[in-house]
């Protein structure tokens, strides 16, 4: 693809997506190399949101292949549509054709369910696909999708082999829940994504809430930087900072302080056993929350 690291920075900026240098040019990259973007880091640090903004950017569809335990193939990549083979078996029978005939016609392009996948690979223009969470599919999966993006074709017994008329732009993203294959690592260009710093993700809040006071976006960026080095089950994403900030305009607050962030803690914060070990560290995080 044809493009330059400007119109990928300005791009990102067009979409509201704040990021570093280093990501800026990992996209960049997979861009120009046609190589799959391997997305790795905590849950919630932006990576789903990485494709889609990429998406937006080329101006193109997002095609989303979530991954999960016990994905097969079938599920990933097409089905046959076994009720409406059933119907025009029926009717072709009604009509006297035989099976030959029949057999022809069920197991045509026609009766085919697109998964994402195929979809993916036989779109009439480049699409992003987006493999979201492959670390939870099985490990037996990945040897079927690394054999899928070495050559962005596939074979149907029925039908030959289909192949992609233009190769999407693929972003894998895992939460690094298990390790990946070498195989499918090697074949990736690998970016780590973390959860942003605290200037950041005030300028993210800034952004998608700017009708929230600059003090108070401070406060809450600062504040839940510091829920994050707890040892919480889940960290607060960046959508629920999001949702937090969102809450706190809803509510006319203009600074934090004890009893408002323990009446919306819970819009950061989903895990019972979290919210109690949260709770416990208010007065701590708000001091560093609202110092200066």
């Amino acid at each position: 693809m044809e493009v330059t690291r400007e119109q990928v920075r300005d791009g990102l900026r067009a979409a509201r997506y704040l990021t570093t240098p280093r990501v800026e040019t990992a996209l960049f990259l997979a861009l120009v190399l046609e190589k799959p973007l391997l997305a790795e880091g905590p849950a919630g640090a932006g990576k789903t949101e990485l494709a889609k903004v990429l998406a937006e950017m080329l101006r193109t569809d997002l095609v989303r292949l979530q991954c999960y335990e016990g994905l097969d193939e079938a599920r990933a990549l097409f089905e046959w549509n076994y009720q409406k083979q059933l119907l025009r078996i029926q009717t072709d029978r009604a009509e006297g054709r035989g099976w030959d005939e029949v057999s022809h016609h069920i197991f045509s392009r026609e009766f085919l369910l697109d998964r994402p996948l195929l979809h993916a690979i036989t779109a009439p223009r480049q699409v992003v696909l987006l493999i979201d969470e492959v670390d939870k599919a099985d490990p037996e999966f990945e040897a079927f999708l690394l054999e899928v993006l070495s050559d962005f074709q596939v074979s149907v017994p029925e039908l030959g082999t289909l192949r992609a008329r233009e190769r999407p732009v693929v972003v894998l993203t895992s939460n690094r829940t298990r390790e990946l294959s070498e195989a499918l690592v090697r074949r990736c260009l690998h970016l780590f994504v973390d959860f942003p710093g605290v200037e950041v993700e005030a300028e993210i809040v800034a952004l998608k809430v700017p009708e929230l006071d600059e003090r108070l976006r401070v406060q809450v960026a600062r504040f839940v930087a510091g829920l994050r080095k707890l040892e919480l089950r889940k960290a607060p994403s960046i959508a629920e900072t999001l949702d937090w900030a969102r809450g706190l305009c809803a509510l006319g607050v203009r600074e934090l302080d004890p009893a408002t962030v323990r009446q919306t803690l819970a819009l950061v914060v989903k895990h019972e056993e979290d919210l109690r070990k949260a709770e416990g560290k208010v007065s701590t995080l708000l001091a560093a929350a609202t110092r200066g």
